[in-house]
């Protein structure tokens, strides 16, 4: 198979889709790799190094884009690449299609064939290929929020570990799927107090078992959350719903009830967000302020330690990458049902229920496509 990896364009987004190594293994089993010139830079990877793997060098995106029949990206296809996509062709990469639907319009414009990382889903309902930059993003929410806690940047002047003689700061985390799992450990690593919500039962006795002293593990719902977040300094949004948007716990009038200089992190907002008043932002231009409270909603958080980053995913995503170039993609998905359920949008057709739903279009059985 024909594999092409184009430099990602999205606003700051450092990361790319496949190491060097990640390179080899695809030519050592007979595969042609195309990387467009300087994909791999802002990850520490010179073309020189993708040469020597065994991949070729192509200096534009559109050469990529036109002769690769499987493309690995990180990001989802922004606006200059709708027109490039082809039909037939695989797109293996993120794409959230249920937080914007002109996204989903154009990929069923395209034909193509989209395969989401965010929907691959294992037997336990894990999500193997979330879970990397899961991890990333939920450590990196503690170390953004800390940072803009601080009173140059409106922040409320908290220093999250206190010191002796002076309490420590208070976080309140919402969902303790990975992100938020990942956030408390942070959190609580740098001594502050951390609240951990989550509607699981089975899975707050796990963690109430496993986390430090200084974590408190409490029953989610909306009487729990408007009690909380009228004291706490830093509130991480960490819940999502594969496939679908994700709801709203904090809405527009529980602002007023946060204290001025409040920091809220909402890593859910590439699927549309947790936080009513949240909209993405960039690394160029990551904060707005709302009734005196300080939001952070970069939507690609990882991109900002692209070297850590882009080495976890590739770790994720070569696997079944390598089954879809050896096998074809339909071959893949008919052979592995974690790899058939990251198909959501095949030759035209919605084939997953979430995208479907997000914004009514008809939804078609993947068996159809298969």
């Amino acid at each position: 198979m024909i594999i092409g990896v184009p430099k990602e364009i999205k606003a700051n987004e450092n990361r790319v889709a496949l190491t060097p190594a990640g390179a080899l293994e695809f030519t050592k089993r007979g595969h042609t790799v195309y990387i467009q010139s300087t994909a791999g830079e802002g990850s520490g990877f010179s073309d020189a190094e993708y040469k020597e793997a065994g991949a070729q060098i192509l200096p534009t995106i559109g050469e990529v884009y036109g002769i690769a029949e499987m493309i690995i990206k990180v990001k989802e296809p922004i606006e200059s690449e709708y027109k490039l996509v082809k039909p037939d062709q695989l797109i293996f990469t993120y794409f959230h299609f249920a937080s914007y639907e002109p996204l989903t319009k154009a990929m069923i414009d395209s034909n193509a064939v989209c395969l989401a990382y965010e929907t691959v889903e294992l037997p336990d309902r894990s999500l193997p290929l979330l879970v990397p930059m899961s991890e990333v993003a939920g450590r990196m929410a503690v170390q953004e929020g800390a940072k803009y806690l601080e009173k140059p940047v409106k922040g409320r002047g908290v220093l999250l570990g206190g010191v002796p003689g002076v309490e420590p700061g208070r976080v309140l985390v919402l969902g303790a799927g990975i992100v938020g799992t990942q956030a408390a450990k942070m959190a609580a690593g740098l001594g502050a107090q951390v609240t951990l919500l989550d509607i699981s039962l089975s899975r707050l006795r796990y963690l109430a078992d496993v986390m430090p002293a200084n974590v408190v593990t409490l029953f989610s719902n909306e009487y729990n959350i408007r009690r909380l977040i009228k004291d706490h300094d830093l509130i991480i949004g960490a819940v999502l719903i594969p496939g679908a948007k994700a709801p709203n716990l904090i809405t527009r009038d529980m602002l007023k009830e946060m204290r001025p200089g409040t920091v809220l992190v909402d890593v859910a907002v590439d699927q549309g967000g947790c936080i009513e008043t949240c909209t993405p932002t960039t690394h160029d231009d990551p904060i707005f302020i709302i009734d005196d409270v300080v939001h952070y909603c970069v939507a690609n958080m990882p991109g900002a330690v692209p070297y850590t980053s882009t080495i976890a995913l590739t770790n994720a995503t070569l696997p079944y990458a390598l089954q879809l170039a050896d096998k074809g993609w339909k071959k893949a998905c008919r052979d592995n049902e974690p790899l058939r359920k990251g198909l959501n949008v095949v030759n035209g057709k919605v084939v997953y229920q979430g995208v479907a739903d997000a914004f009514g279009l008809p939804y078609h059985d993947v068996k159809e496509v298969l």
